[in-house]
């Protein structure tokens, strides 16, 4: 009497599908995406959700966050927040917060505003850390009463 209620009752339960799991609202956070070893991506990849390449990119990666595998391969430019970086990268790198592993091999650029490179890890190009860009090159603003005044300063 109540074994055939007991096992009705799981039947039903085993029949519900499980409920697919919570979005954030976030830009992205909580999503991730891969790029696996058998990928080759010819062209940008940009990101809103967290990155993780283990294939080949020819093209400038844009993401939040970054993870490169060992054996994978970008051809371009990098920019992220955060990126820890295994494989070999061929282009500048632009991260605030980087990480890169014994096992990588960047050839490029790198600006950074926190470094940490493990013992083995391989940069052939110049460091620069995000507080010392030059802004000298960028010329001051010019206050101006109205178009006219501009106009006839460069006429004269």
């Amino acid at each position: 009497m109540f074994n055939s209620n007991n096992r009705n009752n799981r039947d039903e339960r085993q029949s519900i599908p499980p409920a697919p799991p919570a979005q954030s609202g976030g830009r992205g956070r909580g999503m991730f995406s891969v790029i696996g070893p058998d990928i080759i991506v010819t062209g940008n990849l940009t990101a809103t959700a967290d990155l993780h390449i283990d294939g080949r990119v020819e093209g400038d990666v844009h993401c939040g966050t970054l993870a490169q595998g060992a054996e994978s391969q970008i051809f371009g430019s990098v920019s992220a927040e955060v990126a820890r970086l295994a494989g070999s990268v061929e282009g500048s790198v632009r991260v605030k917060t980087l990480t890169v592993e014994r096992s990588a091999k960047i050839t490029g650029d790198v600006e950074y505003e926190t470094i940490t490179i493990e013992n083995g890890g391989h940069i052939d190009g110049r460091l620069k850390h995000m507080s010392s860009i030059d802004t000298s090159a960028i010329p001051a603003p010019r206050i101006v009463s109205s178009p006219f005044a501009v106009a006839n300063e460069e006429a004269a």
